[in-house]
């Protein structure tokens, strides 16, 4: 039976290695964190949305992307300090946008195909995780954006994503909450939200009691192929000084996954491989919705604003949660008051009930591949693969990538 270390325990790579798993393998987890879905997969947007698979290598972006350069509070930042990895990432981004119509409509499939994978699982194995399938509503206030996003459209369904467009009476209807005047907007149905936290930590409890070894408080700091398979060393994340003196744990593998987000890169250069996956940080705040006006007035229906690139998630009764942003920063996870201030400002201005006097604020990085695809499958090495790089969309493609990484080992392993 191979016995495999899976790097990283957020939600690729919990999805991997119950994917695993379920084909009979031996997984070891290991993570820097003492608990799974500790960074990225900790408080996302919550959307599960094939409709938002829209890659952003557009000729559209880069110009926003200057023009916002000199607001503070815009949806995308970047910060011009020079870097090698920053502007080679930049440059592969710029060499994709001729695959845009392509890489969007790949998208959109996986992301179907994930949807159904992800709902098996939970009913499978119990998992709550706060999902609501109420579909998701994108929202435009003016015809220049409606009309590009009805161009997006017809790519969305030309994967196969059932899509419609809706009046500014019918958006009134399906979120009622929903404060101010729109020009149109497009509802899918088959969309949902859920608690990406809840459910990578419940897969991960299926996954220890199915027989997964979790090495957590593991910072790994080497990676080495070998005749017999990949070496893997690591110590104690939270050691003190005095007790770090001694030698690093290492123990050998048949293989090794790649599932560490913005730190696969570095992971990928020990192995021999180029993972460029660049840090693009986003922001949330959770609302708390301590009281019944707020609750009434908080919506049950994902929304997405296009104009501020904000994002909504109902999870459950009591929690509201509002994301966004981009920032192009390197490894920061600053938590900026400028950056959180436009969301509960938003959320103020669309939903007048919701009390935001308790506000939960947070960052994370999504680990960006420059064509916004994730990478998934084999390394240089006999024994490497990868699951990672998924940008803003982890937690909705995750479970369909993870079903392709098992069947790839699968078929690695098959002789």
């Amino acid at each position: 039976m191979p016995h495999f270390a899976i790097i990283g325990a957020g939600i690729t790579g919990i999805t991997t290695a119950y994917s695993l798993l379920s084909r009979g393998h031996k997984v070891s987890i290991f993570d820097r964190n003492a608990y799974p879905a500790m960074e990225t997969s900790f408080a996302n947007g919550g959307q599960l949305s094939a409709s938002n698979a829209e890659v952003w290598n557009h000729w559209s972006t880069l110009l926003k992307g200057v023009k916002w350069m000199i607001t503070k509070d815009a949806p995308l930042l970047l910060n011009p300090k020079p870097s090698w990895s920053k502007y080679s990432w930049l440059a592969e981004f710029v060499a994709a946008i001729p695959k845009y119509r392509s890489n969007t409509i790949d998208t959109a499939r996986l992301a179907i195909q994930a949807r159904q994978h992800l709902f098996d699982i939970a009913e499978r194995e119990g998992i709550n995780f706060d999902l609501e399938r109420r579909g998701i509503l994108h929202f435009y206030r003016d015809e220049k954006s409606f009309r590009h996003a009805t161009e997006v459209n017809a790519l969305l369904k030309a994967a196969g994503l059932d899509r419609q467009s809706v009046t500014p009476s019918e958006i009134r209807t399906i979120e009622p909450t929903l404060a101010g005047d729109f020009y149109g907007g497009f509802y899918t149905a088959s969309d949902s939200t859920g608690d990406i936290h809840k459910f990578t930590c419940g897969l991960a409890d299926v996954c220890f009691r199915k027989g997964a070894i979790f090495q957590l408080d593991a910072d790994v700091i080497g990676l080495q192929r070998q005749r017999a398979g990949i070496m893997v060393q690591w110590a104690s994340a939270n050691a003190t000084a005095e007790a770090d003196s001694g030698e690093p744990n290492t123990q050998a593998f048949d293989g090794v996954v790649i599932c560490a987000g913005v730190a696969s890169r570095l992971f990928a250069s020990m192995l021999g491989d180029r993972v460029n996956i660049y840090p693009v940080k986003g922001y949330s705040i959770t609302v708390h919705l301590d009281d019944e006006r707020s609750q009434e007035g908080a919506p049950w229906v994902s929304l997405l604003d296009d104009a501020a690139k904000i994002v909504t998630s109902r999870l459950g009764k009591d929690r509201f949660r509002v994301a966004g942003t981009a920032e192009i920063n390197g490894v920061n996870y600053d938590i900026r008051a400028d950056r959180i201030t436009p969301l509960v400002r938003w959320t103020r201005h669309y939903f007048p009930k919701v009390n935001t006097s308790r506000v939960v604020p947070w960052s994370g990085l999504r680990p960006m591949m420059p064509n916004m695809l994730p990478r998934v499958g084999k390394g240089r090495q006999p024994g490497v693969f990868y699951n990672t790089g998924h940008g803003h969309l982890g937690w909705t493609l995750s479970c369909a990538t993870a079903e392709l990484l098992g069947e790839t080992v699968a078929e690695s392993y098959a002789a």
